[in-house]
């Protein structure tokens, strides 16, 4: 970047840097950008994925088990086994957000199986009593 030449009694400009502190390197200097800039991966793979060594990131379905356990517990135990099946797979995190998706499904399962039934019983029992056993 060069600046316009300055007089002789002219101050200098504050966006000037002082002379003789910096100059930047001339074109080409450095030989390129750094290894491995603008490659692709193998045919097949995306160009940018995980750093070696790391997880791949937490399964969808196993978040979404552990949401459907509160919403519509019967879906979150289907959600669940189908995420333990994929975390073994794949070897993605999120193991136990699925095992507590199931484990909660479950219980909010038999809850509402419970209250199901005893609201049937109750029907039943209630309406059994027509009256006919007073005199």
């Amino acid at each position: 970047m060069s600046y316009p030449p300055r007089e002789p009694d002219e101050p200098p400009s504050p966006y000037e840097p002082p002379p003789g502190q910096y100059e930047p390197p001339p074109p080409g200097q450095y030989g390129g950008p750094p290894p491995g800039y603008g490659q692709y991966g193998p045919p097949g793979q995306g160009q940018y994925g995980p750093p070696p060594g790391q997880g791949r990131g937490t399964n969808v379905l196993a978040v979404l088990s552990l949401v459907f356990a509160f919403v519509f517990a019967p879906a979150g135990i289907v959600l669940g086994h189908v995420a333990k099946r994929q975390i073994r797979r794949t070897g993605e995190d999120g193991d136990q957000l699925a095992t507590w998706g199931l484990i909660l499904s479950y219980v909010f399962t038999v809850i509402g199986l419970i209250a199901c039934c005893g609201w049937i019983g109750l029907a039943f029992w209630g309406g059994s009593m027509d009256g006919s056993s007073y005199n």
